[in-house]
């Protein structure tokens, strides 16, 4: 017995969740990497700084990797939440580094966010 397919709309919401959510990621991620040349070390020790480096670029490896298994799927994909959970996690650690870097008056560049 075959499965039949999801409904078109529901497949299009999925991708417009799922691409949002994942541009949301990347755009986080790559502030995070901004952020991490503004830190001073008095706030930041090297290697924290680098650990958190790591993270991110490690980060970006992943939702390139989960982007391009996505296209090359023949059938619609979600993306498993606990796949996604570092994904957030990290997310809140370069919201943290902002946070840390604005309360001691560190001057950021603009990340053009709205």
């Amino acid at each position: 017995m075959s499965v039949p397919p999801p409904p078109p709309d529901s497949v299009e919401l999925l991708d417009q969740l799922l691409a949002s959510l994942f541009e949301d990621f990347e755009t986080w991620f790559r502030r995070g990497l901004v952020l991490l040349d503004c830190a001073p070390e008095s706030l930041l020790p090297a290697a924290e700084r680098e650990q958190l480096r790591a993270d991110l670029s490690e980060g970006l490896a992943g939702l390139a990797a989960t982007r391009a298994l996505r296209r090359a799927s023949p059938t619609p994909m979600a993306v498993d939440m606990d796949a996604m959970t570092p994904w957030h996690r990290l997310m809140m650690r370069v919201w943290n580094l902002s946070s840390l870097l604005r309360g001691a008056g560190v001057p950021l560049p603009d990340h053009g966010a709205p």
